[in-house]
């Protein structure tokens, strides 16, 4: 059977044979033709096959495309739905607007804009309305017409005035709108009598260009922190100047907006010191400290100005100041503080100032810069600060600067007093315990502190401080303005004294525990016979007491003037050029000696025991041991009065114990010249080498005294009573050097 292809590819089969046919045809078959008619029938199988899979892809693509016909035609219907809605809404728009036209076109007709108005010709629509309002004794008047032709007459031309204010007002609010512009508008409104609302607009014109300027200037905040301030004050108070000036000029001197600027000057401070606040350095720093005193010096010299125009702003500003001021100041100190007790690293910036470290230089002991070190870096510090203040910041904060800086001077003091040997009053304080990283063990240690305290206290602190003061009272003295808002400098009144008395007392605390640790190691360090304690004047028998020919002060007083003539010899080299201090120290040693034989209870104690045996002899050593004492003083140069008055009253104590047990003292003892005869003469042979001293052991009156301090100079040469007598040179300036601060 044979088969070919129609146009479609599809076989088709001719004719249908019967099975008879078949096998009649086939039975002759060979095995090869069977295979290929077995071949034949498996292709056309696959035929058949083909066509039902086209049939059923052809069916499943014609239900698709019947759905989406179905689809497109609810989409239609929708579509037709949206048109005839859209349809009915411009309609109704149609409708709306023109009935708007109708109505505007009616209020057209009602009232005729003037042509002068639509041009903008403000000065003829002003003349125009004025002129009107003249020659119409209508609107004159201010009640009811009864006419109602006059009432819509006035209607119109107060709507015709309201349109022209409306455009002045506009032209205010323009953005680059020129101050003749402005002030042409400002006047019309005046003209028309809005003269509040034209005060308001020139306010607001100022404010206005005030807030772009500070815009434009707020980058460089960052940038130059320090100027900042000064600028940012220029632009408020630039604008304040020219806001009332301007206020003046058109509005007059009317009470009522010479008020308002007044106010809106008021809130633009304000706003100015926020902005200053705000943008401040860190208030710990050098750095916030100038722009604050920047910025109250730039503020008070601009408000100085403003009071020429009637405006007196500087109270104000010193209110407003005051809190960020302050808040500066303490944080600025504090970090100060830190500085100077050593518990922070200092600035690289902050440079070591040689006009301070050749005066203290000069106590450099040994290889040791440590002490040396320390006042310069104090100096620097209160330098650094100084520096940053300005004129009128000394003028207002003046006496609140000079308290801190001793406050930080006090601190310092503490410090030196921690490196000295001895308890002190202040082992409490945990900020100071860090400090002491110099120990002074030796005489000249000790004395090089207090030469480096008493330079600084002398000369490098007063001198710096009193040099800017004196500077900036030459530069801030305000030229103009009441005298109300004047604050005296403390230079020239009693706060600068008051601030080198506290710093004088502070100094004190220094001297006075070198002086009492110097005298109780001294008392306490000496054994046996030159021991300072009441046991040498109980012996009855004079065997402890040297009362012969030729009586001398007890052995403990002897070895005192001793260790006063060598501290004056290594005093003479450790404070050279320094005899004020010098003669200051050896007077209050020998008033902290008396003071605390009259203040020891367990001296006294002993002779107010019953238990123990006085005697005449006794008393009378003791007496010539006061005067002696008293003597010293007065061989030295410095001042004996408080020594004497110290002394007499130990001298009535001991007469008044005696008497109560039984002595008769006026019989017992000499005069009182005989005293102060014998205490000169022992002074004279002590000097003068009676008595055999040598390096380590001194020799008097075959009592030897052993000395375990360092070796002391021959009294019998002339060097040694001329380097006692060295710090004795001149006088003090004042006696409260001498006072006793213990009581």
């Amino acid at each position: 059977m044979e088969s070919s292809e129609e146009d479609d590819d599809f076989p088709s089969i001719e004719s249908i044979t019967p099975q008879s046919k078949v096998d009649s045809l086939y039975q002759s078959h060979t095995e090869k033709g069977i295979r290929k008619l077995c071949c034949e029938l498996l292709d056309l199988k696959d035929a058949v096959e083909n066509l039902c899979g086209n049939m059923r892809t052809k069916y499943l693509a014609f239900l698709r495309i019947s759905e989406e016909a179905v689809e497109m035609e609810h989409e239609l219907v929708e579509l037709r739905k949206h048109i005839s809605a859209q349809g009915i809404l411009v309609q109704d728009l149609m409708t709306g607007v023109c009935h708007q036209l109708e109505e505007w076109n009616q209020s057209t007709t009602e009232v005729q804009p003037d042509p002068e108005i639509a041009e903008h010709k403000v000065e003829e629509a002003l003349e125009a309305l004025d002129s009107e309002e003249r020659n119409s004794p209508e609107l004159k008047s201010s009640g009811d017409t009864s006419s109602t032709e006059g009432s819509s007459y006035r209607s119109d031309f107060l709507k015709r005035k309201a349109v022209l204010e409306g455009q002045l007002v506009e032209v205010t609010g323009q953005p680059f709108v020129s101050f003749p512009e402005l002030q042409r508008a400002l006047s019309g409104l005046i003209k028309i009598g809005k003269g509040p609302l034209a005060h308001q607009l020139l306010l607001k014109f100022y404010g206005s260009r005030l807030e772009k300027s500070i815009e434009a200037l707020s980058p460089s905040c960052s940038v130059c922190p320090k100027t900042y301030p000064a600028t940012l004050s220029k632009l408020v108070f630039s604008a304040i100047s020219l806001a009332t000036m301007k206020s003046g000029s058109i509005f007059g001197d009317n009470p009522v907006y010479t008020n308002r600027v007044v106010q809106w000057a008021e809130w633009e401070i304000e706003y100015f010191v926020r902005l200053v606040k705000e943008n401040a350095p860190s208030s710990g720093t050098v750095s916030a400290l100038r722009a604050a005193s920047v910025c109250v010096q730039a503020s008070l010299n601009y408000s100085l100005m403003l009071e020429r125009q009637g405006l007196k702003l500087s109270k104000l500003i010193l209110v407003l100041l005051w809190p960020f001021i302050e808040e500066v100041l303490e944080l600025n100190f504090r970090r100060a503080r830190k500085l100077v007790l050593d518990l922070v690293e200092a600035d690289e910036c902050m440079s070591f100032s040689p006009r301070f470290a050749a005066p203290l230089s000069a106590f450099t002991i040994s290889s040791d810069r440590m002490l040396a070190d320390s006042g310069i870096r104090f100096m620097c510090i209160v330098e650094d600060i100084l520096e940053q203040l300005t004129p009128l910041t000394i003028l207002h904060f003046g006496g609140n600067i000079l308290s801190r800086i001793g406050q930080l001077f006090d601190k310092y003091m503490d410090a030196l007093i921690k490196a000295l040997p001895g308890p002190s009053d202040d082992d409490n304080l945990t900020e100071l315990k860090e400090f002491v990283s110099f120990r002074a063990e030796t005489d000249s240690e000790q004395l090089a502190i207090l030469g480096v305290a008493f330079t600084i206290l002398e000369e490098l602190l007063p001198n710096a401080v009193m040099n800017l003061w004196k500077q900036q009272s030459e530069g801030g003295e305000p030229k103009s303005g009441s005298a109300e808002n004047v604050t005296p400098i403390p230079s020239t009144s009693t706060g600068l004294k008051d601030w080198r008395r506290h710093l004088q007392h502070s100094f004190d605390k220094l001297r006075d525990h070198f002086c009492r640790q110097y005298v109780l190691s001294f008392i306490y360090s000496r054994e046996g016979k030159t021991r300072l304690d009441a046991q040498i004047y109980l012996n009855g028998d004079g065997e402890d007491l040297y009362w012969g020919s030729t009586p001398l002060p007890s052995l403990p007083f002897q070895a005192l003037f001793a260790k006063l003539q060598q501290l004056a010899t290594v005093a003479g080299d450790v404070l050279l050029g320094k005899e004020k201090i010098q003669k200051i120290l050896l007077a209050r040693l020998t008033e902290t000696v008396v003071m605390w034989l009259s203040d020891e209870q367990e001296f006294w104690g002993v002779f107010e025991d019953d238990t123990g045996p006085l005697q005449p002899l006794g008393l009378q050593q003791l007496i010539l041991d006061m005067h002696f004492t008293v003597e010293i003083a007065r061989f030295a140069g410095y001042p004996s009065r408080h020594v004497h008055q110290i002394a007499s009253a130990i001298i009535a104590r001991a007469i008044r114990a005696f008497s109560a047990r039984g002595i008769e003292v006026q019989s017992a003892l000499p005069e009182d010249e005989w005293f102060v005869e014998t205490a000169k003469s022992a002074i004279n042979k002590l000097l003068l080498g009676t008595e055999e001293i040598d390096e380590d052991n001194i020799t008097l009156h075959d009592h030897i005294v052993l000395d375990s301090d360092d070796s002391v100079s021959s009294l019998s040469s002339v060097e040694s009573t001329d380097s006692f007598a060295s710090a004795s040179m001149g006088e003090l300036d004042s006696p409260r050097h001498f006072d006793d601060s213990e009581g």
